[in-house]
């Protein structure tokens, strides 16, 4: 167990070297596990009450107040003072007294060059966030500008600082707003984002500071431990790049020194079930079928019957289990096959995820088909995850039932989970909207505390109600009612849906209602700065997946205000509470008025995993007491999220024993992750 007082300060004026990253133990034992038990929560709680982030705010601007940042200097002169500035930050530290200079310095140059002043409450939040802390932040209050005077002030200090957001989008947007602002302090800044070059993406990870994604620069750190070969100390580190061409080091970033985590529940916590995998073409792999064994899995998959050779369970996870019935069927139908027919284990496996492939994954929801290829939707986001692929031959099975050319297999080369990775920073800190339900897990596994800020401007968005339908086609005509209804009135609406498949049918039932709508999901994801650029004018009606939730600002147009701000209607209640509350938080932002909606229906994908007999029970309420079955749906599906969320965090759990469990096995054999 790992705690640091000032993470920032104490190690801001120590050598960072070639590939800077923080060694993490293998197995702490059960006596830094009791002392975490014991005492972690205290010591965060202790870190939070050393911050003081009220107290630094004041410090902040009376520096200002002293200098005469905000009115007498321009910009030439504001850019003389950074030398100074950055001499005594590298040699002396990240101290109070010095911080709150460069605060100053880089809130007047914000002031100067993009037309945008921090408030005292983003203030506080970089200063949180610079003691190693979460700051958790009201949607809407800022997080962009306020992660710029963190990254500023530690790049001026000589740390190396990666800016981790959700996606590319976010990513490009922030590094390009911000981007004359780290210009004017001599500061340089980039984007690593996909499809881009080796070479861009190395020139990227140079800059002073890099904005990218969480898959982006996990996946470039497995690719530097594969080029590096286990070579991590620093003289080896120093031969291999002497010995490269021209000099140039055979690996892509410089390290982990500091990291920025936007929407840090989201990449920390939701996106930390799977491992990142590299992996290579093969043609040796023994779990991905050819084409004939695929399609005759599939075949005899589409043969069984539910419930007599199979059942599709919802609980803990939606998933196949096959029956007794079923393994004596097959091993009737494998008589007519050979090869690995005759193996009982391996066909068992191959038809196990073929009914998989069937009934779990479905399209244009968990994937969408484009091209020809089959790429995978991230749930979290409702992006399509580029080059990723299931495995187990799972993959290979999709594509056939999609008619798709069957792509080759792979092999994994290195992997790591989240929870690994991103304890190796020298620095963590984080920022978000919605921490507090998982600040427990944040703490214990990342040793980060979560310290609210309160808002600058009291929350203006009003609830417009919570609907509650017997099928989802009631719940789509319900929708469409309302939407006609605020779009007669006048104000722009944003639609939310859980899937693509969703996005797209509601598209249908308005535009049956002649009521005009943009569609943003994985289909769109080009078009994507666009579609937000229009979605917050005058009558302008937008449905959207996921995309459209965390990070996202909608700016609202002319006379939108008077009207009462931009609607949001919740179509779906999503397995985590948290995703639904990023959603409604695209309207009501920097104390602009917001409407909300929620609409839910017993055929929705959460109440899926309730037993048969209690979604009988539903049914019957809504036909024979209906006024009682809004409160009681309501209330299951509160409950059902919150067991939901019990059972990712196990899963999480059991991802980092088992990687635990793989670093201990590889320290021993040598190998790399």
């Amino acid at each position: 167990m790992a705690f640091h007082a000032s993470p920032a300060s104490a190690q801001s004026r120590a050598p960072l070297g070639l590939y800077p990253q923080r060694e993490v133990a293998l197995d702490e034992g059960w006596l830094s596990r009791a002392g975490e038990w014991l005492l972690g929560p205290w010591v965060r709680r202790a870190q939070r009450g050393f911050a003081r982030p009220q107290w630094f705010a004041r410090q902040v601007a009376s520096q200002a107040m002293d200098d005469a940042l905000n009115d007498s200097l321009d910009v030439q002169a504001l850019a003389a003072l950074v030398p100074a500035l950055r001499a005594q930050l590298r040699q002396h530290g990240m101290t109070p007294m010095r911080v709150a200079r460069s605060f100053a310095l880089v809130q007047a140059m914000a002031t100067k060059v993009l037309g945008m002043t921090p408030f005292h409450t983003q203030v506080q939040a970089a200063w949180l966030m610079l003691r190693g802390l979460t700051a958790e932040m009201n949607t809407g209050e800022g997080k962009t500008l306020t992660a710029a005077l963190t990254a500023a002030t530690a790049a001026l200090a000589g740390r190396r600082v990666h800016v981790i957001t959700a996606n590319d989008y976010l990513a490009q947007r922030d590094a390009q707003t911000l981007g004359p602002l780290y210009a004017a302090l001599g500061l340089r800044c980039a984007s690593v984002v996909q499809n881009q070059s080796n070479e861009e993406r190395r020139a990227g990870w140079q800059a002073d500071i890099t904005y990218c994604t969480h898959q982006i620069v996990v996946f470039d750190y497995l690719r530097d431990r594969m080029a590096m070969k286990g070579r991590h100390h620093e003289l080896q580190l120093q031969l291999a790049r002497a010995m490269a061409p021209a000099g140039d080091a055979p690996w892509l970033l410089r390290g982990l020194d500091f990291a920025i985590v936007d929407e840090a529940d989201n990449i920390l916590i939701d996106e930390a079930r799977t491992p990142l995998v590299i992996s290579a073409e093969t043609s040796s792999a023994t779990d991905a079928p050819d084409l004939p064994t695929a399609q005759q899995a599939l075949w005899m998959a589409e043969s069984m019957e539910a419930g007599q050779h199979y059942l599709v369970e919802m609980l803990p996870t939606r998933s196949v289990r096959l029956l007794a019935a079923g393994r004596a069927m097959l091993g009737e139908a494998a008589q007519d096959f050979g090869g690995v027919w005759h193996l009982p284990l391996r066909r068992e496996e191959l038809v196990h995820q073929a009914l998989t492939a069937i009934h779990v994954f479905h399209r244009d929801e968990h994937y969408l088909v484009r091209d020809g290829k089959v790429e995978i939707i991230d749930a979290a986001t409702g992006r399509v995850m580029p080059d990723r692929t299931w495995s187990e031959g799972l993959h290979q099975l999709v594509e056939v039932k999609e008619g798709c050319a069957l792509s080759r297999p792979r092999q994994s080369l290195a992997r790591i989970s989240f929870q690994q990775f991103f304890r190796r920073y020298r620095h963590l800190c984080g920022m978000t909207g919605t921490a507090s339900e998982v600040a427990g897990e944040l703490g214990r596994v990342y040793q980060l505390p979560v310290a609210r800020v309160a808002p600058l401007h009291a929350s203006r968005q009003l609830s417009a109600g919570r609907h509650v339908q017997a099928s989802e086609a009631e719940k789509w005509q319900a929708i469409g009612r309302r939407v006609a209804h605020w779009h007669a009135l006048g104000n722009p609406v944003l639609v939310g849906t859980r899937t693509l498949a969703a996005s797209e049918a509601l598209a249908r039932v308005l535009s049956d209602l002649g009521l005009p709508c943009t569609v943003l999901n994985a289909r769109q994801d080009q078009q994507e700065a666009q579609i937000v650029a229009q979605a917050g004018q005058l009558r302008a009606i937008t449905i959207a997946t996921n995309m459209a939730g965390r990070g996202t600002d909608i700016t609202l147009g002319p006379g939108v205000k008077a009207l009462g701000g931009l609607v949001v209607l919740l179509t779906e209640r999503h397995a985590s509470a948290r995703i639904d509350r990023q959603l409604m938080g695209r309207c009501a932002r920097f104390g602009d008025p917001g409407i909300t909606e929620t609409f839910i229906s017993l055929d929705d994908a959460l109440f899926e995993r309730l037993p048969a007999a209690i979604r009988d029970s539903l049914q019957w309420l809504g036909a024979k007491r209906p006024s009682l079955l809004k409160p009681v749906a309501l209330a299951l599906s509160r409950i059902l999220q919150h067991l939901d969320e019990r059972r990712s965090a196990r899963q999480r759990v059991r991802l980092m024993q088992e990687d635990q469990r793989l670093q201990q096995f590889l320290a021993f054999s040598g190998e790399i992750e």
